[in-house]
């Protein structure tokens, strides 16, 4: 799988996984592709120029408050 990833969309401390396809295709600068786990989905990850990894964005902690 590919991930092509938009730079100038920061996400976390890197940048946005705009799209997940299996093949890649021709982009604007200065998207560009990366591989990927097959379990990679668009804006559910991000991508970490400083490792050079995608990495799940983390979840919010449920709200533990009742009402009433």
């Amino acid at each position: 799988m590919k991930a092509l990833i938009s730079p100038t969309e920061l996400r976390e401390s890197g940048y946005r996984v705009a799209e997940v396809a299996s093949v890649d295709f021709p982009v604007a600068q200065p998207l560009f592709w990366v591989d990927c786990a097959n379990d990679v989905v668009a804006d559910q990850f991000w991508y970490d120029p400083e490792t050079q990894t995608i990495k799940p964005v983390p979840q919010p902690e449920p709200d533990q408050t009742t009402e009433g």
